[in-house]
């Protein structure tokens, strides 16, 4: 896509300002910015020499892949000048998203009571580690602990090998993507009261909230969940089985997709085996089972499996390495690497979103901008001459 396409979107008429770093943050002002919002990425002006904490270089895959469709504007909020260009912009803007620890907002005159008085209608999105208060409100938050805490670890991996991580930052982008959601529902709201409100997400309940089912076990039925490996905890069979060339995965836990499964690995004489009749059964023998799974899977290739499987309706698939992933001829349809070109890093791909919209399609319009590469033309947006900006800067305002 041309890196000039002009904004716009369903959220187009919104505006933005991202004080986010790292990830939970980016991640969510990333849904924003990719469906149409003027997104203004605020970084404090290089003259200053301070460390905003993005995480990694500027020209990575991941700050690429995070930062992409917004405008770059530096200004120092610790600078009496800074912090009156930073409400100016508050009263042109929709929301304010910041991720920094919850008491930072406060020293710096920019949290929720604040900024409504500068702006009524303004939505200020804050994503902590723990909370905006309670005991762990002071506490770093990190993707890695918040997993642990939160419960992933601890399902994760094989049965007695001790709690394992997931493979992605899960706690990171669930806080992103529930803050997301977040601000598009105060936003909603402010369509008949006429007034923002302070949305807050944490990495702990964030990543709470994305265990679902497995947290529901025990809110429930006080039951705690076990790790299971590959195994799905409770439908069966479902897990990871070796092929002749690989390795597959296999979803057939109710009795009708477990009798489509026997059918197409012609083992049709386990449909009925006692042990394996119903879901009960089958949990129970779950390790004799996976083993004659096992032994007929092993014949032939994941191709092979792959095409029987889908022309018995079967749930399975192969286990890909990333590069597969992007090779497989249904992710390449669906678009998820949207391509663009890089001023220094020449053709590159991004992560696509997701979500697909009929009419109002999301668009990764603009590559990660410099730092600071729109700051003059926001502030001209201000009212701001030509004399103003210059002396703005050699104060390091800007």
């Amino acid at each position: 896509m041309n890196a000039t396409t002009p904004r716009r979107g369903p959220l187009a008429r919104f505006r933005v300002i991202d004080l986010t770093r790292v990830r939970s943050g980016p991640t969510c002002v990333r849904q924003l910015a990719d469906w149409g919002a003027d997104v203004i990425k605020i970084e404090s002006p290089p003259g200053l020499n301070l460390p905003d904490a993005w995480g990694g270089s500027r020209l990575g895959a991941d700050f690429q892949n995070l930062h992409r469709n917004k405008r770059a504007f530096t200004l120092n909020l610790k600078d009496a000048d800074g912090l009156k260009i930073f409400n100016q912009l508050v009263e042109r803007s929709d929301v304010v998203a910041e991720n920094y620890r919850p008491d930072v907002k406060f020293r710096l005159g920019i949290d929720y009571e604040s900024l409504k008085k500068v702006n009524k209608k303004i939505i200020l999105a804050s994503i902590s580690g723990f909370g905006q208060d309670g005991p762990y409100a002071k506490r770093p938050g990190f993707d890695q602990v918040t997993q642990g805490m939160g419960g992933l670890m601890a399902i994760t991996g094989e049965p007695g090998r001790g709690p394992m991580r997931a493979g992605c930052a899960v706690s990171d982008s669930a806080a992103g993507l529930y803050c997301a959601l977040g601000i598009l529902t105060a936003l909603l709201e402010r369509e008949q009261s006429g007034e923002g409100q302070w949305v807050e997400v944490s990495l702990l309940n964030a990543m709470i909230a994305l265990l679902d089912f497995q947290a529901a076990r025990w809110t429930i039925d006080h039951e705690v969940p076990e790790q299971a490996g590959n195994d799905h905890p409770t439908s069966i069979p479902t897990g990871v089985f070796q092929t002749a060339d690989g390795y597959m995965n296999i979803a057939a836990g109710g009795n009708e997709m477990y009798a489509r499964l026997c059918k197409a690995l012609g083992i049709e004489h386990l449909i009925d085996k006692p042990e394996y009749k119903d879901s009960k059964a089958r949990s129970k023998n779950r390790a004799a089972l996976n083993k004659e799974l096992q032994d007929a899977m092993i014949k032939h290739s994941s191709a092979h499996w792959s095409a029987r499987f889908e022309e018995g309706g079967v749930a399975g698939g192969p286990i890909y390495k990333m590069n597969e992933v992007f090779a497989d001829p249904q992710v390449q349809h669906n678009q998820m690497s949207s391509p663009i070109h890089h001023p220094q890093l020449g053709d590159i791909g991004l992560v696509n979103q997701p979500v697909r919209l009929s009419r109002t399609p999301n668009e990764i319009r603009t590559v990660t901008p410099e730092c600071g590469a729109h700051t003059d033309e926001i502030l001209r947006e201000l009212g701001y001459q030509d004399g103003q900006i210059a002396d703005l800067k050699k104060r390091f305002v800007v």
